[in-house]
């Protein structure tokens, strides 16, 4: 059997020979943002339970907000930004590390001036997120108007 250990080497949190994906195909509500499966999309990788991503939001840029049922890891790699974490609204810097629980509503904001750049650790298999259907549900899933009024959809 082949060691199918690896590898992929980095150029300024780029990686030639892997494809830089849109972030989304379909729907709106999110801004400016790229990303890379590093590991766990490949057939060789089939072992891993989990997929190891790289995203980038380019500066003004915003992911979609949501909330699913499977939980995952978050390492700010480059630049800074915010986020909605919950009912909260918090700063992030380079190399801050999120945990972000199941069920929890979140969305990431490179509007501190630059772009921001993260890595996310997901399970391979997991559910699809769900998104608010309207201002009505926006308001339930996130009751505090001064976090609900950063949140963009």
């Amino acid at each position: 059997m082949k060691n199918p250990s690896k590898i992929i080497r980095a150029e300024n949190l780029t990686w030639p020979g892997l494809a830089r994906k849109d972030y989304k195909t379909d729907g709106s509500g999110f801004r400016d943002v790229s990303r890379y499966v590093l590991f766990g999309e490949r057939e060789d990788e089939s072992g891993l339970n989990m997929q190891t991503r790289y995203f980038e939001i380019g500066e003004g840029g915003y992911s979609s907000l949501e909330r699913h049922r499977h939980p995952h890891t978050v390492v700010i790699a480059k630049g800074r930004g915010s986020m909605i974490l919950g009912d909260r609204f918090v700063q992030l810097e380079a190399m801050d590390a999120i945990y972000i629980a199941p069920e929890t509503v979140h969305q990431f904001h490179a509007d501190r001036g630059e772009p921001m750049g993260f890595l996310c650790i997901v399970d391979r298999y997991r559910d699809r997120p769900e998104i608010p259907k309207n201002e009505a549900e926006l308001a339930e899933w996130i009751p505090d108007p001064d976090v609900r009024k950063k949140a963009r959809i």
